[in-house]
């Protein structure tokens, strides 16, 4: 069972989180931590390493979702 206890914290220079609380009494084991930044904190660049390697994304890389070539499909023609 996972017990989940929400509060704030710093990034500091060393990139290591400084909580803003105190965890309670016999916290002493592994954590699953998520990070939530405010949306215009983080840069475009930042974004992009953040899902280049997110888990998530995996299934992209696997050769059975490489479906298409570049010969499927027809050229777009601007008609102005």
């Amino acid at each position: 069972m996972l017990t989940a206890i929400e509060t704030t914290a710093t990034i500091g220079s060393n990139r290591q989180l400084l909580l803003d609380d105190d965890l309670p009494e016999g916290a002493f084991s592994k954590v699953r931590v998520i990070v939530l930044f405010e949306d215009d904190d983080l840069s475009e660049s930042d974004w992009v390493r953040a899902a280049s390697t997110n888990p998530v994304f995996d299934f992209l890389s696997d050769q059975d979702e490489d479906i298409y070539t570049s010969a499927d499909g027809k050229p777009i023609e601007n008609e102005i």
